[in-house]
C-alpha cells in the first residue's frame, strides 16, 4: 500500500489494533503542532525527524499485583517493564513502513547526550499527556490513566498523516481516598510516603489539583544515580593506597552496582516507586494489573 493510498481513520484503527496486540493497553496519537509550541527548541519531534507528521503514543502495563508488596529492595529490581514499550513502539514503527510505505521511527528513550543525564531527547510524557493516554498527578507529574493506573510509555513518530487526539478531559488524580487524606493531615499518600519528601501541592475545595510541588533533586539523588559509577572510580583512583582503592570499588553498595550492570538490571537508576506503591489510581484501577484485566473478560 502506498502512502498516498490510505483513508487516515481507518489506518489509524489499525494502527491502534497493532498496538495493543503488541502489548500496548492504551494509544493515542497527539497533536504534533502542540507538541512542537510547547517542547523546547531541540527537543521537538521534528528535531528528530524533519518529515514527522505523526506522534503516535502508547501505553503498557506498570507493576504487577505482588510487585506492589515486596519490600522496596526487591522492587528495584523487577518493577519497571518499560522495556515492554520499548519493542511494541520498535515493531510499530515495523509495521507502519510494511502497510503504508511511511517512513517511521520509535522515539528513542534515552538521554540528550549534549545537555547531559538529566535531560531527555524527547518528552515521552509530553507526547503521552497530548495523546490522551494519561493525565500529571502529584507525584512528580508521573502519568495516570483512569483505567489502567500506573503505565509506561513510548512513542512513534511517522510521515503517516493522522487524526490527533484530545488530551484526557479529566484527571483521576487526586483520587477522593487522597483528597479526603489531605483534608485531614495536608498530604496525599504519595506526599506523606515519599522517603525524601520531595512531593507537596494543594487540592482545591472541589477536590482538584491546585498546586504540585515536586524536589527533582532530591528525588534524583537517591533514585538516579547516573553519577554513581564515576564517582566510585574517581574515589578509587584517588585512594592513597591499595587498601582504600579495594575499599571504594569493593564494598557493599559498590558491589551492588556492579551485579547490577553485569546482569543489565533496571535497577540500577530511577528506581524509587513508593509514591505509586500507595496511590489508589496506580494500584487499583479497574484494569491497573494481570489479574484484574483478566477478571474483566
Amino acid at each position: 500500500m502506498s502512502q498516498n493510498a490510505y483513508d487516515p481513520e481507518t489506518a489509524k484503527q489499525e494502527i491502534f489494533a497493532y498496538a495493543k496486540k503488541r502489548g500496548a493497553l492504551a494509544v493515542g496519537v497527539a497533536d504534533l503542532a502542540a507538541i512542537e509550541r510547547i517542547a523546547p527548541p531541540g527537543h521537538r519531534p521534528s528535531d528528530i525527524m524533519p518529515r514527522v507528521k505523526s506522534v503516535i503514543s502508547v501505553g503498557v502495563g506498570g507493576q504487577t499485583q505482588g510487585a506492589w508488596t515486596v519490600p522496596a529492595k526487591a522492587l528495584g529490581y523487577f518493577g519497571s517493564t518499560e522495556t515492554r514499550a520499548y519493542s511494541c513502539v520498535y515493531a510499530l514503527a515495523f509495521f507502519m513502513e510494511s502497510m503504508y510505505g511511511a517512513p517511521s521511527v520509535y522515539c528513542p528513550p534515552d538521554m540528550d547526550n549534549e545537555a547531559g543525564p538529566r535531560v531527555p531527547l524527547q518528552s515521552l510524557k509530553l507526547h503521552a499527556e497530548l495523546a490522551g493516554i494519561g493525565a500529571r498527578s502529584l507525584a512528580g507529574d508521573i502519568l495516570l490513566h483512569p483505567e489502567f493506573g500506573y503505565m509506561y510509555f513510548a512513542s512513534v513518530f511517522t510521515e503517516l498523516e493522522l487524526p490527533p487526539d484530545e488530551p484526557m478531559a479529566d484527571n483521576p488524580c487526586p483520587a477522593p481516598s487522597c483528597t479526603d487524606m489531605y483534608r485531614k493531615i495536608g498530604q496525599t499518600p504519595c506526599m506523606k510516603f515519599c522517603p525524601v519528601q520531595c512531593l507537596s501541592g494543594k487540592i482545591d475545595a472541589e477536590g482538584k489539583q491546585e498546586e504540585m510541588h515536586y524536589d527533582m533533586a532530591a528525588c534524583a539523588e537517591m533514585t538516579q544515580q547516573y553519577e554513581a559509577v564515576p564517582a566510585m572510580l574517581a574515589r578509587a583512583l584517588e585512594a592513597e593506597d591499595a587498601t582504600q582503592r579495594t575499599d571504594a570499588l569493593f564494598d557493599p553498595d559498590n558491589k551492588m552496582l556492579w551485579y547490577k550492570m553485569s546482569v543489565g538490571s533496571g535497577g540500577l537508576l530511577a528506581q524509587c516507586f513508593e509514591c505509586m506503591r500507595v496511590c489508589p489510581i496506580a494500584t487499583r484501577s479497574p484494569q491497573a494489573d494481570p489479574i484484574r484485566r483478566r477478571n474483566s473478560k
